[in-house]
C-alpha cells in the first residue's frame, strides 16, 4: 500500500506554505459555516479543492512560482508589522520624525528639549521638541 502511494505521488508537487494557508483558511471557513451561512461552506469547498489541485499537480514549475509569489507577499506583510512592532517598542525612549526634505525617518532621544535635527541623507536641518 505504501509503495502504491509513493508511485502515485511520484512527480507531483506536494504541499507548501501556500497550500498550508489555503487549508487553514478552508478549515476556518468551514467552522464559520456551522454558525450559519452557506457562502462560507462554498468558500471552504473551493479553497480545499484548489489546495488539493495544487497538491496533486504535476506542473511543479508553475506551482513553485505560485508559492514564490505568495511568499514574497507574505514577507512584505510580515516586514510591515515587524517595523510597526519595532517602532512601538522604541516609543518610550525615542521620538521618530520624518525629514521634511526627503522623508527619511529619524530617531531622536526623548527628553532633550528643543533640538536641531539634521538629516544624514539630505543634510536638511529642522528644529523639533524631543
Amino acid at each position: 500500500m505504501r509503495e502504491r502511494l509513493q508511485r502515485f505521488m511520484w512527480g507531483r508537487y506536494g504541499t507548501d506554505r501556500l497550500n498550508q494557508v489555503l487549508l487553514i483558511c478552508a478549515f476556518l471557513s468551514l467552522l464559520i459555516s456551522f454558525l450559519g451561512g452557506w457562502i462560507f461552506y462554498l468558500l471552504a469547498t473551493v479553497l480545499m479543492g484548489y489546495a488539493y489541485f495544487r497538491m496533486f499537480s504535476r506542473n511543479v514549475n508553475k506551482r513553485s512560482l505560485e508559492n514564490q509569489k505568495y511568499l514574497k507577499q507574505e514577507m512584505k506583510v510580515r516586514g510591515f508589522f515587524g517595523k510597526m512592532k519595532r517602532d512601538m517598542a522604541q516609543r518610550k525612549e525615542y521620538h521618530i520624525y520624518k525629514c521634511p526634505g526627503c522623508g527619511q525617518k529619524l530617531r531622536v532621544p526623548r527628553g532633550k528639549g528643543r533640538i536641531a535635527i539634521s538629516c544624514r541623507k539630505c543634510g536638511n536641518e529642522f528644529i523639533k521638541k524631543s
